[in-house]
């Protein structure tokens, strides 16, 4: 069984280092993926009184990034940890946890068959009753 780790990282920071740095402890097997970048932009009035051509901006711009990590299930509690404790200063992230089980072809049959006999013998007790009525 394969599970699979999505996070998804913003930064304020302009150049993030965990961007850039492929050292900083991902496995290499890591899928990265880039979302869209968002720039916001705030104009300030520098003197509250007059002087409304002097003004200032600042600028904020928000860097996004999808990881996807392919893990076992038994190794999933030690990822999560490492994760967890790794301090991404000036970022935001969202863990996103998913697990893809593969049963076998006997087991669906007969999960499928007994389930299929249930629904017979429920319309069977169904008509018998009735019957009787």
């Amino acid at each position: 069984m394969t599970t699979k780790i999505r996070i998804v990282i913003r930064s304020f920071a302009f150049d993030h280092p965990f961007f850039e740095n492929p050292f900083w402890g991902l496995p290499p097997y890591t899928r990265k993926i880039g979302l869209p970048e968002s720039r916001v932009l705030y104009t300030v009035l520098r003197s509250p009184h007059i002087d409304k051509k002097s003004r200032e901006q600042f600028e904020m711009e928000i860097k996004k990034q999808f990881l996807v990590i392919k893990t076992e299930r038994h190794e999933l509690r030690k990822k999560f940890f490492r994760l967890k404790r790794r301090r991404i200063f000036g970022a935001q992230y969202e863990i996103l946890f998913s697990c893809k089980t593969r049963s076998d072809k006997g087991r669906q049959r007969l999960l499928i068959y007994t389930a299929f006999e249930e629904q017979v013998l429920d319309r069977e007790s169904k008509r018998n009753k009735e019957s009787k009525v």
